[in-house]
């Protein structure tokens, strides 16, 4: 019984120096080394203000980027991470930027439309303006009050007339051939203050306004018939300023 303990305690111990003998030699696991993080990709904007020009007009490209080593935009070449440039380009351009970095490219692009300018005619004259927009105002046979076919042609000269309130102006009154010289000039200086006052009514400064009268003495059309005389019978109007 005692040779068996023995024999027991003896394996116990050979088995422990063993056991003790393999924790020894076993080596550490290896560790793997921390990973980088991969460099940020650039970012790229562009835009044009206005987007919409004329020929000879100017806009302006204005970007901004971020992780670029390298900027360059199309027909202006390098140009700083971040800015702004005035251009002038002569037909419709499409501008490019491109950004490069440690991280990639990046690209944006703005797009400038251009118009041909419009051909400009000649420029009126004041004379000429103030005829194209005061018409003259035409009056029956032997009368002197504002026909309602005439209402417009009083509105529309009132409403130029009020853009322009430093003009000084003329209103001719005028009659045809009927009538003596006497009464005809009476008749015209009645149908020239008619014409004025309604220009007044209308909102027109009565100070702008002078008014004579012709009578029958410069007819505008010298045939002896309705159509002639309804032509020299109105207020007709000369700008003076």
């Amino acid at each position: 019984m005692k040779q068996s303990k023995k024999v027991s305690a003896l394996v116990l111990a050979v088995l422990a120096a063993m056991l003790i003998a393999g924790c020894g030699k076993k080596k550490p696991v290896a560790q793997a080394p921390p990973s980088t993080p991969p460099p940020p990709a650039p970012t790229a904007s562009l835009s044009a203000n206005p987007d919409a020009i004329a020929q000879g007009q100017s806009t302006t490209l204005t970007w901004q980027t971020e992780n670029a080593t390298d900027v360059t935009i199309d027909a202006l070449g390098a140009v700083s991470p971040s800015g702004s440039r005035s251009v002038s380009p002569v037909q419709s351009t499409t501008y490019r930027l491109t950004a490069k970095g440690p991280g990639g490219t990046q690209e944006a692009t703005a797009r400038v439309t251009v118009s041909a300018q419009a051909e400009q005619g000649p420029s009126l004259s004041d004379a000429e303006l103030f005829a194209q927009n005061v018409k003259d105002i035409y009056f029956d046979y032997d009368a002197y009050t504002i026909r309602a076919d005439q209402q417009g042609q009083i509105q529309q000269g009132a409403a130029f007339l009020k853009q322009h309130p430093n003009w000084k102006f003329t209103i001719e009154g005028h009659c045809d051939e009927r009538g003596s010289i006497e009464y005809n000039l009476s008749l015209g200086t009645n149908r020239a203050e008619a014409v004025k006052n309604a220009l007044v009514q209308a909102g027109v400064n009565g100070s702008n306004i002078r008014t004579v009268t012709f009578g029958k003495e410069k007819p505008f059309c010298t045939e002896a018939n309705e159509s002639c005389w309804q032509q020299n019978r109105r207020g007709h109007f000369v700008l003076t300023k």
